[in-house]
């Protein structure tokens, strides 16, 4: 039996042991040879800065955040890692800038509130940083045919997922049916309005089965796996997001298939909700992954030098 993903696929097995690192990943946030920005220091530097933001959240504080934002984006911690991305230090900060004017708090949108946008913006730069090289899927299509995209349905229905997630309907009815079915069951599923396009990664595929696992380890009998609310999205769907008002950026882990959204608020009725936050931190800390809390759910941009790992891992899953 073969994985499909309308390209030539590779054959399941039994699963494997996790992955989860016993070390500090090499190169991940403090190379030794500090030839790379220390990704600690700046995500200290803009803990620091969301405080003040959060200070200046009110509509007449517009020029005062201006000026913070121009004084604090040019600290060494900050600059170094946003000269790092393909805007530089001066198009992240007029992106940033863009953002925070378009930003319309009390809307009917789901747009976040100011600091979690400057904290989901800035932090979701790592994921540029490391993957700056890595082609951007432009259209709903390419998500669709790239060879380098699993079929998720496929996997599902043979139990070769350890989480779940619901594919976004594609009528009226059939959106209408979930939000009733959310509201008679809130514990069956999480608010989430569903993969597009149930594609990803296969290294995606292994960190998210590696992360289900542990969840089940940590939290006792009754607690739902693992749900993710999101993963592979084009360019062209994050443009769909921004006009509805979400906060999705271009480029950005997403359309670069390397991020995935993980549910984190819904487990609270569970008593889980630290013990997945804890995880997910601990990965970071292990310099596995990059972390942004986006509120209900946490981003996770795999890093670079887990890559391989978890190539392998999938391999073995999947019996290649």
């Amino acid at each position: 039996m073969r994985v499909p993903n309308r390209s030539p696929g590779r054959q399941p097995g039994p699963a494997v042991a996790s992955t989860t690192p016993s070390r500090r990943l090499p190169s991940a946030d403090r190379p030794a040879d500090g030839s790379r920005p220390d990704l600690a220091a700046y995500r200290a530097a803009v803990a620091e800065l969301l405080v003040e933001v959060g200070a200046l959240a009110d509509a007449p504080s517009t020029a005062a955040r201006q000026v913070l934002l121009d004084q604090r984006l040019r600290e060494p911690a900050i600059a170094a890692v946003l000269d790092a991305t393909p805007q530089g230090l001066v198009g992240a900060r007029e992106t940033l800038l863009l953002e925070m004017a378009r930003h319309r708090p009390g809307s009917r949108t789901p747009a976040p509130d100011l600091t979690t946008l400057v904290r989901t913006y800035l932090l979701s730069r790592i994921d540029v940083l490391w993957w700056r090289d890595s082609p951007t899927l432009l259209t709903d299509d390419q998500v669709r045919t790239s060879i380098d995209l699993v079929d998720l349905e496929w996997l599902r229905r043979r139990g070769l997922l350890g989480f779940r997630y619901r594919e976004q309907p594609a009528t009226a009815l059939g959106r209408g049916w979930w939000a009733v079915r959310r509201r008679v069951r809130p514990a069956a599923g999480p608010a989430t309005g569903g993969l597009l396009i149930p594609r990803a990664r296969r290294e995606m595929i292994a960190l998210l089965n590696d992360l289900a696992r542990e969840f089940v380890s940590v939290t006792r009998a009754g607690t739902p796996p693992l749900w993710v609310t999101g993963l592979v999205r084009s360019a062209e769907h994050q443009y769909r997001l921004r006009r509805l008002g979400h906060p999705a950026t271009v480029p950005g882990g997403h359309c670069l298939g390397w991020a995935a959204d993980v549910e984190v608020d819904w487990y609270e009725r569970f008593g889980a909700r630290a013990a997945l936050a804890g995880l997910l931190l601990a990965r970071q800390d292990a310099g596995e992954v990059n972390v942004v809390d986006e509120g209900r759910a946490w981003h996770v941009c795999l890093a670079p030098g887990a890559r391989p790992r978890f190539r392998r891992a999938y391999e073995a899953e999947m019996g290649v």
